[in-house]
């Protein structure tokens, strides 16, 4: 068995500093390197860029809805025409600093509230993907694992890879109890590496009506902005090894 451990970095700015990525990347094998919208410059993505290239790990452009003072947790009413323009906008930044570094780009995994807004809405998911698909169709799609946006990569003939996450609470119906609920984001480290280990066993198991699936994940998200990134990193790195579960970058 094995699972690809990816992180959200670059999401400074200026002279702001957000999370450690130094200290968390040894732990992981993909990062997702923000695009400018929601978090990150010009400076930091060419420098997140050389820094992956440095660890030897895998590349994704994560782009975000433009609202860099909300983080991009913030929800936009956008068209889907205006979804995809801002998708390729953002995947064809970081490709600049990821070409010029002399690495190649792996995947595309979407920020915040554009991520769980395109878990269930189809028309958004399906501009994402229809996005992807026009700029590189060789990149895989990182969506939640049963959602819409995973359904429309496929639709629209990328690979896609279905993706949990270990240290936040879920809803019967697959998506994350929004931020700002009780039981959204776990604190405890060991509870979270533990709970890796069951995601990459079990898996995730979605609710609809009457109606049980469970599916399997391929890749599992460290928060770069928790607290406590580097030691949740570790802990489910050696959480995972001590079970025989290796990590591994997801495969084109």
């Amino acid at each position: 068995m094995s699972i690809d451990l990816n992180c959200d970095m670059g999401e400074s700015f200026g002279r702001y500093k957000l999370g450690n990525d130094a200290k968390i990347i040894p732990f992981v094998t993909s990062v997702n390197i923000a695009c400018g919208a929601h978090a990150g410059d010009p400076l930091v993505m060419k420098r997140t860029v050389e820094l992956a290239l440095a660890h030897k790990v895998q590349i994704g452009a994560h782009p975000g809805y433009p609202d860099m003072q909300g983080f991009g947790r913030r929800k936009m009413n956008l068209s889907p025409d205006e979804v995809e323009a801002f998708l390729l906008y953002q995947i064809g930044a970081l490709d600049a600093f990821v070409r010029a570094a002399g690495g190649s780009l792996q995947h595309v995994k979407p920020h915040g509230a554009l991520y769980n807004q395109a878990a269930q809405n189809r028309s958004l998911a399906d501009a994402i993907a229809r996005a992807v698909a026009a700029y590189n169709s060789d990149l895989i799609l990182i969506g939640l694992a049963g959602s819409a946006l995973l359904k429309m990569g496929e639709k629209h003939g990328l690979q896609v890879a279905a993706e949990a996450f270990p240290d936040r609470g879920y809803q019967a119906d697959g998506t994350l109890i929004p931020r700002g609920l009780p039981g959204a984001v776990l604190e405890n480290v060991e509870k979270i590496a533990e709970n890796a280990v069951r995601l990459c066993r079990k898996g995730i198991t979605v609710v609809q009506g009457k109606q049980e699936e469970t599916y399997s994940v391929d890749t599992l998200c460290i928060h770069g902005d928790h607290p406590d990134a580097d030691a949740t990193a570790k802990a489910i790195s050696d959480s995972l090894a001590s079970r025989l579960i290796k990590v591994k970058a997801l495969s084109r």
